[in-house]
């Protein structure tokens, strides 16, 4: 038994379904999506890989990311998708770590990315969103059958590198069992059924789009209409044919901005979530009012895929990321002594279950420091259980401030600069400072017309927060820096203004 794709294949009831729909209208049907798997299956074994070998792809979205990706599966090989944004130099690391057996690229990008291929033994293939290339013509050549390799719950399904904002890039090794039980629990905790139709606009490197969005769909045996990447305009077209909508919150701020986003243009829609990001208040209630949808925030990441999420039926409350998901065990601890906190109590965020990863790439020394004795990851992100149990995030435990030996949380500061009139959104930050060790800083976005200046914040905060919490300086900037799933890029800040 293949364990992850045999899920997905037992579910295919009739191979004729519309599995994609693409930005142009042009369908592809779930027995399509076997035969391409199976034909890109067979060209990675004869271009050599074997079970267990790394597969890495950098390529613009297209399904063939998709077929590709259920290839690796099906041939029993760990798929290692990299963002379209990095740069040679980037990919060469990632390279030389995983030393994968295949890389497939961009063919624009062949020639700067052949040094690092070479250098790391990788096979360069190169294809095109436009169904061009090397892989490509191999794949079409081949069969559209595949005799399945044999995969556990335990094996290998995928390796993806977390961002690396305070050190070496980490590889977060996800396995077949990992991802087919969150995958499974999301079918089910979110309603998923084959009657769904889901627009995709995320991007297919990041466990958002590719894990979370894509196997709801195949192991729902829904539709999909597969957009290339975010249009606030190509969403509003597709509303009145779709039920789902999953993205990060720069989606629902954009969509906010469209005169289009109306209750009639949402009549067909069932459920929108968020998450990679965390969703402003302010956007949740803007949007339940345009719309009469409640936004369904959830919380995960690269090493633990999908932990929490707001209720389908109940109450889904704004600056929360819910329940944590059936066989998910979350606990608030701190971050000293890692002693479980009371309800309310800021601390580390630790999780268990049968979603959280195997461990991180070649790094067994850092892989056992993240890892409590009885099994439960630690997170990295600070947050609190709340009396009636849904999570909140504070924030990433590097961006909390230590100013005067007190402990600042950028969140808490935020929300107040947030509510202000005239605030777009801000960041709050961390800078050296020779008295009191670190400085809270804000970054803020204004509105358009908006004129409020750094004494008028400064003033509004008063009193509002304790005076070591007060930033004590404020800088206004067009736009926050974003990575390509949203977060705000803090390190980005903290290098700017230190």
């Amino acid at each position: 038994m293949n364990h992850l794709f045999d899920l997905i294949a037992g579910r295919i009831v009739d191979p004729d379904k519309i599995f994609i729909e693409t930005e142009r209208g042009e369908t592809i049907s779930y027995g399509q999506m076997l035969s391409a798997s199976a034909r890109y299956a067979n060209a990675l074994v004869a271009a050599g890989v074997a079970p267990g070998d790394r597969v890495a792809v950098q390529m613009e979205k297209s399904p063939a990311v998709l077929f590709i990706y259920l290839a690796c599966i099906r041939a029993g090989a760990v798929f290692l998708p990299l963002n379209t944004a990095y740069t040679p130099h980037e990919v060469g690391y990632f390279l030389s770590d995983a030393r994968p057996k295949v890389f497939v690229c961009d063919p624009a990008a062949a020639e700067a990315h052949a040094p690092a291929a070479r250098k790391a033994g990788a096979l360069a293939l190169t294809h095109g969103a436009g169904m061009d290339g090397e892989l490509f013509e191999r794949a079409k050549a081949c069969a559209d059958g595949f005799a399945n390799v044999a995969r556990e719950k335990g094996d290998l399904a995928a390796l993806l590198y977390t961002s690396g904002t305070t050190g070496r890039s980490k590889g977060a090794m996800l396995t077949h069992g990992n991802l087919a039980s969150n995958a499974l629990t999301l079918v089910d905790d979110w309603r998923f059924t084959p009657e769904d139709v889901l627009i995709h606009a995320l991007p297919v490197y990041h466990t958002h789009g590719l894990f979370v969005a894509t196997h709801c769909a195949l192991l729902s045996f829904a539709r999909m209409i597969f957009l290339p990447k975010f249009s606030a305009e190509k969403i509003l077209e597709a509303l009145p044919r779709a039920t789902v909508l999953m993205g990060v919150p720069t989606f629902y701020t954009r969509l906010l901005e469209q005169p289009g986003l109306t209750r009639e243009a949402c009549a067909a829609m069932r459920l929108f979530v968020s998450g990679s990001a965390p969703l402003l208040a302010e956007t949740h209630r803007a949007f339940r009012e345009r719309t009469g949808h409640a936004i369904l925030e959830r919380y995960g990441m690269t090493e633990t895929n999908m932990s929490t999420s707001n209720p389908y039926d109940g109450d889904r409350i704004a600056g929360t990321v819910g329940l944590p998901l059936p066989d998910v065990e979350l606990r608030v601890v701190d971050p000293d002594t890692g002693e479980d906190l009371e309800a309310g109590d800021i601390g580390m965020i630790e999780v268990r279950g049968p979603n959280v990863f195997r461990g991180y790439w070649q790094m067994p020394d850092k892989t056992a420091a993240e890892f409590r004795a009885d099994g439960f990851f630690i997170t990295g992100d600070l947050g609190r259980i709340d009396a009636n149990g849904y999570v909140q995030i504070v924030g990433r435990g590097k961006d909390l401030i230590i100013s005067g030996g007190l402990n600042v949380y950028p969140k808490e500061v935020e929300g107040e600069i947030d509510a202000l009139p005239g605030v777009v959104e801000s960041a709050v930050i961390g800078v050296p400072d020779a008295d009191f060790g670190e400085a809270v800083v804000a970054v803020v976005v204004r509105e358009k017309r908006a004129t409020l200046g750094e004494d008028e914040i400064r003033a509004a905060l008063a009193d509002r927060l304790a005076k070591f919490k007060q930033p004590k300086r404020v800088h206004f900037v067009d736009a926050l820096p974003r990575n390509a799933m949203g977060k705000v890029q803090k390190n980005i800040l903290r290098d700017s203004y230190a």
